[in-house]
């Protein structure tokens, strides 16, 4: 199973990006999925999931109503699209495939992750 994310890049507070993760077919249509991301000396934490049917969502507080992740299983991509971006969502992202059906907001709960993609905001 291989995922890569890509997309990432440098904006403005303020300015927008979409994010993608390309995966083999077979994880995105079976697979919960979900978008992660690390500062520079901080832990990974959850940013947003979306279970296989794309139906239900999970967010993190600090992204809501600025990220949407959406995914199109008959191109086996996952998106994240990022609006109102703000220097604290500089990281680098990483999408990952759930060992179940549904999305999480737990690492544990993913069994394969992609490389990241660097996001940098500027203030």
């Amino acid at each position: 199973v291989q995922l890569q994310a890509f997309g990432g890049g440098l904006v403005q507070a303020g300015g927008s990006l979409r994010l993608s993760c390309v995966a083999s077919r077979r994880t995105a249509s079976n697979n919960g999925l979900g978008w992660f991301r690390q500062a520079p000396g901080k832990e990974r934490e959850f940013v947003a999931a979306i279970a296989w049917r794309g139906g239900n969502t999970l967010y993190a507080d600090s992204v809501k109503d600025r990220f949407t992740i959406s995914r199109d299983n008959a191109k086996g991509t996952l998106y994240l699209q990022m609006n109102n971006l703000k220097p604290e969502d500089t990281a680098d992202y990483f999408c990952a495939a759930a060992r179940s059906s549904v999305g999480s907001s737990r690492p544990e709960a993913y069994q394969y992750w992609g490389q990241g993609t660097q996001v940098t905001v500027s203030s």
